[in-house]
């Protein structure tokens, strides 16, 4: 039984996002195998040190919503390509996956997260009836994928990326069972709209990944909310 963490760079920056990211895991000492998608976007020196670090690098083609005005609504066009997300149920060479997104960063060990069935995640705090897909639980699947890409047709995304894609494919996530709920401190999405400081004194010390959301990002260095420490 393989199982992996999986991420996507669709383009040299979001590459570097992932690069910190296989760091992180590394530094943590998983037990399970590091995958990265990468895109025809992704230089070759860049490419380069994506193999360095993970166990495998693929490239695949870039998948786009072509939906403008509901990427509008969350001011993120750069969201459109999130689509290429969806050749994560292709590999199949896996039993079970965590999917994380360039713009996390694994501070504790959280091998555990592959002990959750699929498909899981966490609440997103802007409308926690739904998940935010930064991090999720999953099982590779041909049958989901073009099951998951005919949807992507019909239906699109309702804010243009592959969040509102995923949450309408999954829209019972809410009703399932507890264990495909994941707690916060494996999505602590941090330079939020809203923050919680008890509850960070209380419970931050058991974060284990956290995600920079937004256009702004840690590796840019010009946002002041990133340069908190976290111990």
């Amino acid at each position: 039984m393989t199982e992996a963490w999986v991420t996507l760079a669709t383009n040299d920056d979001y590459a570097r996002g992932a690069l910190v990211l296989a760091h992180s895991l590394r530094r943590v000492n998983t037990t399970r195998k590091l995958h990265v998608m990468i895109t025809n976007q992704v230089s070759v020196r860049l490419r380069q040190e994506l193999e360095a670090v993970f166990d495998a690098v693929s490239v695949v083609d870039v998948m786009d919503s072509n939906d403008p005005e509901n990427l509008a609504l969350i001011s993120r066009p750069d969201l459109g390509c999130t689509f290429t997300k969806l050749n994560c149920w292709r590999l199949t060479q896996y039993t079970k996956c965590v999917f994380l997104d360039a713009d996390t960063l694994v501070v504790q060990n959280a091998d555990e997260l592959f002990d959750r069935p699929d498909f899981s995640a966490a609440a997103d705090i802007g409308w926690p009836d739904t998940f935010n897909s930064g991090v999720f639980v999953y099982a590779p699947s041909l049958e989901t994928y073009h099951r998951l890409v005919e949807f992507a047709v019909e239906h699109g995304s309702f804010d243009g990326g592959d969040q509102g894609l995923l949450n309408e494919f999954y829209p019972d996530w809410r009703d399932l069972p507890s264990a495909h709920r994941l707690p916060f401190i494996y999505n602590m999405t941090a330079g939020a709209f809203y923050t919680y400081p008890a509850a960070y004194k209380r419970y931050g010390k058991d974060t284990k990944i956290v995600h920079f959301i937004g256009a702004q990002k840690p590796w840019h260095g010009s946002s002041a909310v990133h340069q908190v420490p976290l111990s």
